[in-house]
């Protein structure tokens, strides 16, 4: 045989799934995880093995044992890909904590997305705790374009105004330079933004469809609901995402996850996400709620201001409009969610923060520990296989056509970069409530983003900041 094919026959073995590598010796692997129950939704692999690391990334997963300069034992715990979130707006040191508590490695803000996306993965250089990445997003561009006052979502003439023939140039033009800077996607919020015209978000529908992005969409205004957002995508040829389809659908959940189905059986790029919580959370002064004036007394008391913990009523309501911020409305039943988590259409996603020095929405410190404990273990609404799939190949595959390097996250195979969480599948569930939002989950024993260990006995590793940039790639010439 001669040395070139030789060469490839060793490369294959060592590659190949569940195989132990050729001639391995004491101190080969830095990192190994050893003896752990492995689920890899994308391969079907659900047994126990030993997980070789070298560097950032995996090398091997081995039915025997294997040595390392560290050895963690995962006897009797499960060992899966780290969780990717494509919809968490805590993009910040604090919000990192929380969520890699609860098994995320990677965090995207993929709905209300940034404006100036260059500037925004400048801001976390050289590293955070976890993966992160961005959108372009339609709400802050417009909110600049049209000068809107707003805080993360519109309040004034971005809700409020249609875009001038000028502005509606600007606002396509930015949204491309964004995704020539490497925006992950593009995100779409027309429940903020009902002054934006049909043709509006059409123009910027046919900017992703242009570059091969997706658009994430928080669905209302002009493209009327789930279904309006299914037939704009078609006409502009764009893949689309509908954000949390357990809040938007409510109480139609059955009926929209079928709309979903039909969409995809004739061949759209339909995709859909959902949060395990009944309460949602949005800024109190957004046009989502301009209409309160006209709202009956009893609609008041589904709100919650997080800061208190009082329900509201009308005074109440008006009052912290006026000021501003983050208010929870408990609106939506538990039954509704459960059909949305359990559909085999969802991949999960938390909707996450930001939460402010503790104080917030459960779901960005709990969202995923709760599927696995009260979803699966507790309801048997689906499987374990079944669950992890929903929170990390799912959501690699729907980016990986424009973000290659989604192609090898999301997975646990040779060659895959090394994000793992390990955890006690009966133990694992969330704590945190409205009261205590950020409460860490029971369960989580090791969380490992690109080869280092980020959490430890269920804490947080002190002084490392592996996590990167999940980035496009950047056209020729554009900002980086």
């Amino acid at each position: 045989m001669s040395r070139l094919p030789a060469l490839c026959a060793i490369a294959l073995l060592a590659l190949a799934p569940g195989s132990a590598p050729a001639q391995q010796g004491a101190g080969t692997y830095d990192l190994v995880i050893a003896n752990g129950r492995v689920i890899d939704p994308e391969s079907g692999l659900d047994a126990v093995r030993s997980i070789g690391i070298r560097g950032d990334r995996i090398l091997t997963i081995a039915e025997g044992p294997l040595q390392g300069a560290r050895v963690i034992d995962a006897a009797g715990l499960v060992v899966a890909p780290g969780f990717i979130d494509l919809h968490r707006h805590g993009q910040d040191a604090e919000n990192y904590r929380y969520a890699v508590l609860d098994g995320v490695t990677t965090g995207l803000e993929l709905e209300v997305g940034v404006g100036d996306v260059s500037a925004w993965y400048r801001e976390r250089e050289p590293g955070q705790l976890i993966n992160h990445g961005a959108a372009v997003g339609h709400i802050p561009v417009r909110m600049a374009v049209l000068g809107d006052p707003g805080e993360f979502l519109p309040s004034g003439p971005a809700a409020e105004q249609p875009a001038s023939a000028e502005q509606l140039a600007e606002i396509v033009r930015r949204i491309d330079r964004g995704l020539r800077e490497g925006a992950v996607a593009v995100g779409l919020g027309t429940a903020y933004t009902p002054a934006a015209s049909r043709d509006e978000i059409l123009g910027v529908l046919r900017v992703a469809a242009r570059h091969g992005a997706s658009a994430h969409i928080h669905t209302g205004g002009p493209l009327r609901g789930i279904t309006g957002a299914i037939e704009a995508a078609a006409e502009a040829g764009a893949a689309l995402h509908i954000v949390h389809i357990n809040s938007t659908a409510g109480s139609r959940i059955a009926e929209m996850l079928e709309a979903v189905a039909a969409a995809r059986a004739r061949g759209q790029d339909v995709t859909t996400e959902a949060y395990p919580y009944a309460a949602s959370a949005t800024r109190i002064e957004s046009a989502l709620y301009d209409d309160w004036e006209s709202r009956p007394d009893e609609w008041f008391r589904t709100f919650e201001w997080p800061e208190t913990g009082e329900r509201l009523t009308r005074e109440t309501f008006a009052k912290y409009r006026e000021v501003g911020g983050t208010v929870i409305r408990h609106s939506n039943r538990e039954e509704n969610v459960r059909i949305a988590i359990a559909s085999p259409l969802t991949m999960i996603a938390s909707d996450g923060g930001p939460n402010r020095n503790g104080k917030g929405h459960p779901r960005g410190a709990g969202s995923f520990t709760r599927v696995l404990g009260r979803y699966v273990r507790e309801q048997g609404a689906l499987s374990l296989a079944e669950a992890l799939g929903k929170m990390t190949i799912m959501p690699a595959k729907r980016l990986e056509a424009r973000v290659p390097e989604m192609k090898d996250r999301g997975r646990i195979r040779a060659g895959a970069f090394a994000d793992l969480v390990v955890f006690d599948p009966d133990r694992i569930i969330d704590r945190a409530t409205y009261r205590e939002p950020v409460l860490p989950p029971a369960g989580m024993r090791y969380v490992i983003v690109n080869g280092v260990p980020v959490v430890e006995d269920g804490r947080i590793v002190d002084g490392v900041a592996p996590g990167r940039a999940i980035r496009a790639p950047i056209a020729a010439g554009a900002s980086r």
